[in-house]
């Protein structure tokens, strides 16, 4: 097992060193950045000292060098540069010290900000939105995956496979525009839901006010695509289950109708279900921009979507590493436990 895990750790260890050379090449190997810090009326001698602040006077290489330095867990730092950039961790040695810190993704050009506080700012928005996403899916999905492969070739069945299909084709923006001006503008005196709107607002006199019902329509809308996956998954491994001996043998000792599906069939149907909902659930971290945008939700999407209007890219940088760090993370964690559900997948 422990040879499974380590290798399944430096898969994710070097997908996520391709993602940070991927990310520096497209925002910051082209063009000249300081551009964007002062805009095109800045004199010769400004711009000349922004690219001396941000390193851009520096050949592409040793850029990239530096951002590796300064992205990485592990890394080599001066005093000064652990003052100035304001470093959190580990530091050991003299002048030069190895650090165990918390990668610096560098300030934002708009707010001067450390990008890493304006992540984990926006951080659990996303987090909270994926959780309610994929609980909606799976509280919906499986039982309506059971009840099709109870009710095979009736209209139940045809009405779930049709919903799963739509559910699957839908893009993600669309329905979260169709969501949102049904149940958030036409029907909002019914629904008392809005159209836009975070999870909190902030009142001079009263604080933080949280505002759940806000949770409502953009987990809805971000759900749909692993309600109709885990519904159809749910459907074809419980009709698989339900054609094996053994349920014929629990039928034939008497066992009730409702046990034999609900506790001995749906057990043995539920370990690709629970794959599936561990690997969607990494999707909805790393895919959440559109819908959060729709919805004015305050996330690492909307986050991002701003960040590139503005032409912010050190946020984009950073919200890009990120999400692709719970991506990769959240997939090693699936894959262990399918590892440790399936023992045979640790052969292969």
């Amino acid at each position: 097992m422990l040879k499974y895990i380590t290798r399944k750790t430096i898969y994710g260890i070097l997908v996520m060193a391709g993602v940070v050379v991927m990310v520096f090449f497209l925002f910051q190997g082209f063009g000249d950045p300081s551009r964007l810090v002062l805009g095109q009326t800045a004199d010769a001698a400004t711009q000349q000292n922004i690219r001396k602040e941000l390193n851009l006077d520096l050949p592409k290489w040793k850029q990239f060098v530096l951002y590796l330095n300064d992205v990485s867990p592990v890394a080599i730092h001066t005093k000064q540069e652990i003052e100035d950039k304001k470093l959190r961790g580990l530091f050991i040695g003299g002048d030069k010290k190895l650090a165990i810190k918390f990668p610096y993704l560098r300030r934002s050009y708009q707010s001067k900000r450390d990008v890493w506080d304006v992540l984990t700012e926006a951080l659990p928005g996303t987090i909270i939105l994926a959780f309610a996403a994929i609980f909606i899916a799976v509280i919906i999905g499986i039982p309506l995956g059971v009840l099709a492969a109870v009710k095979k070739d009736t209209w139940m069945d045809s009405s779930s496979i049709f919903a799963s299909v739509l559910g699957i084709s839908a893009p993600s923006f669309f329905m979260g525009i169709v969501i949102a001006y049904l149940f958030g503008f036409v029907l909002s005196d019914y629904t008392g839901l809005n159209m836009t709107g975070s999870l909190y607002d902030t009142d001079p006199f009263e604080g933080r006010q949280f505002q759940f019902r806000n949770l409502v329509l953009p987990a809805l809308t971000l759900g749909i695509r692993p309600l109709a996956i885990i519904t159809q998954l749910t459907r074809s491994t419980m009709l698989d289950v339900l054609n094996q001996d053994y349920i014929r043998t629990a039928y034939a000792k008497g066992v009730s109708r409702k046990i034999v599906i609900w506790k001995h069939a749906l057990r043995n149907a539920l370990n690709p279900v629970i794959t599936a909902i561990t690997g969607w659930f990494a999707e909805l971290l790393a895919g959440a921009f559109f819908v959060e945008y729709i919805f004015g939700w305050k996330g690492i999407g909307k986050l991002t979507v701003d960040a590139l209007e503005n032409l912010d890219f050190p946020v984009v940088m950073g919200s890009v590493l990120i999400s692709s760090f719970f991506f990769i993370l959240v997939n090693i964690c699936a894959d262990i436990i399918y590892g440790i559900i399936d023992p045979r997948i640790k052969a292969v």
